[in-house]
């Protein structure tokens, strides 16, 4: 039994795709297919940059799922991996939307559509710079929680990823995220700030399922 597994966001870099697009016909087709959805040049962001452009969350979440499409494609009709005959297509959050284009429950038009207008939401929930995540590495779920709770009330810091034993992503307002950061250096633990412009999966997101809510409709 076979699964296909897409990445979500904060696994993006100018360049990705780079090598499938300048070797595969079927990948310009589906990056000028994206540009014409989106009305604007999204494939030379992916492609040239400049990274402060596609770090963007609604640019960064039709990029990544373009570039996955485009790869799973690549691999299954060129390769004869058969991935077409897995039991399962799941995603890391907008990977979600990648894995249901390849399952062919959506087409790329309409992902297109849905993450550039998810991506614009998420972002307007909360205005730029404000809002950040961090990855937490060699701490269970309940240490994470523990340090949560130690920092100042008024600022939103909320787990939103349990991604593996010793592996939990946080997201909040800017300012508790570095103050965690911050304790999390003094007891010798590793966080990463993630690339990421909004701080996703957490309750500040909230106006942006709303929106989403009304488009997916």
């Amino acid at each position: 039994m076979r699964a296909v597994l897409f990445p979500g966001q904060g696994s993006q870099y100018v360049g990705m795709g780079l090598d499938f697009y300048e070797k595969f016909d079927s990948v310009k087709k589906n990056f000028e297919l994206v540009d014409k959805t989106l009305k604007f040049p999204l494939s030379e962001i992916i492609l040239k940059g400049p990274e402060s452009k596609l770090k963007l969350t609604e640019n960064t979440q039709p990029a990544i799922m373009i570039v996955g499409v485009s790869i799973y494609n690549i691999l299954n009709n060129n390769y004869d991996l058969k991935l077409n005959d897995s039991k399962f297509f799941a995603g890391h959050s907008l990977g979600e939307y990648t894995a249901l284009v390849c399952a062919g429950s959506l087409s790329i038009e309409k992902a297109s559509y849905l993450l550039r207008e998810r991506g614009k939401a998420m972002q307007e929930s909360t205005p730029a710079g404000e809002g950040a995540m961090v990855a937490v590495l060699g701490m269970q779920i309940e240490e994470v929680e523990k340090e949560i709770s130690a920092l100042p009330e008024g600022e939103v810091c909320e787990i939103a990823n349990d991604n593996t034993n010793g592996q939990v992503v946080v997201s909040g307002t800017k300012k508790n995220i570095e103050i965690l950061n911050e304790n999390l250096k003094k007891k010798k633990k590793k966080g990463i700030i993630l690339p990421v412009s909004a701080p996703f999966h957490s309750s500040l997101m909230k106006k942006a399922s709303e929106s989403m809510k009304d488009k997916i409709e």
